[in-house]
């Protein structure tokens, strides 16, 4: 397939005039994606394999900061993760102008198909309505996403893996069931930090953190996406 020429004048003003405000982009991401984007769009490739100590050469970054911004930026909608193994990241690097702004507007289901609904799932807020929130738990299957205790309904609450405060989102990807002691302690703790801390209290066996740590994985690739019976439900 030929790929049309990209204008790179154009894609730095839209990343600096857009895209950085829009998606909260702290330096670290810019600079990940920036790097990302010279290797894959701006070279005519569509797709781009790449490790994480390759990424730290090329961005300049030590490891947790370089793992940390390929994450958020997956959950932001700036990167689409195709395949991760022990080979590296496989990913496309989306053109501003196509991640998109905002959720678009709920329309009945019925009337969508598939792939319609698989990219509105991407993009909605799932802390501020109800049937959304529950779809999480539902998906966490009763247990806390980070410590594994059985929850109830009395005991649970949601807890952002990015927190909003280094610019996390309310998208399902960013989203878990959590007991309320996790929620608490975790504070703007790293998820994968937390996790490691919980495994040296004794909380966590070792398999359980490994098990942990690729569910971390799979919820930033879009892999753990929630049931949605009634994705147009409003909270009451």
């Amino acid at each position: 397939m030929k790929i049309s020429k990209i204008n790179a004048v154009l894609i730095w003003k839209q990343i600096e005039d857009d895209l950085s405000s829009r998606l909260c982009l702290n330096v670290t991401e810019r600079v990940v994606y920036s790097h990302l984007l010279r290797h894959s769009r701006l070279e005519g490739k569509l797709r781009l394999r790449f490790s994480i100590q390759w990424l730290m050469r090329g961005a300049r970054l030590s490891a947790a900061p370089a793992r940390q911004a390929v994450r958020r930026l997956v959950a932001k909608g700036a990167l689409r993760l195709v395949e991760r193994t022990r080979a590296g990241h496989l990913v496309e690097v989306c053109l501003p102008d196509e991640i998109r702004a905002a959720p678009p507007d709920e329309i009945a289901v019925s009337s969508l198909s598939r792939q319609q609904r698989r990219a509105d799932i991407e993009q909605m807020d799932f802390l501020q309505v109800k049937a959304r929130r529950a779809a999480i738990h539902a998906r966490d299957r009763g247990l806390c996403f980070y410590c594994l205790r059985r929850l109830t309904a009395r005991v649970r609450c949601l807890d952002h893996v990015v927190p909003l405060a280094r610019a996390g989102s309310n998208f399902y990807r960013n989203l878990v069931s959590s007991c309320v002691e996790c929620n608490t302690q975790k504070g703007e703790t790293v998820a994968e930090d937390f996790l490691r801390g919980l495994y040296r209290d004794g909380r966590l066996t070792a398999t359980e953190l490994t098990g942990r740590l690729r569910a971390l994985e799979a919820l930033a690739a879009g892999e753990l996406r929630p049931t949605l019976h009634s994705p147009d439900a409003k909270d009451d």
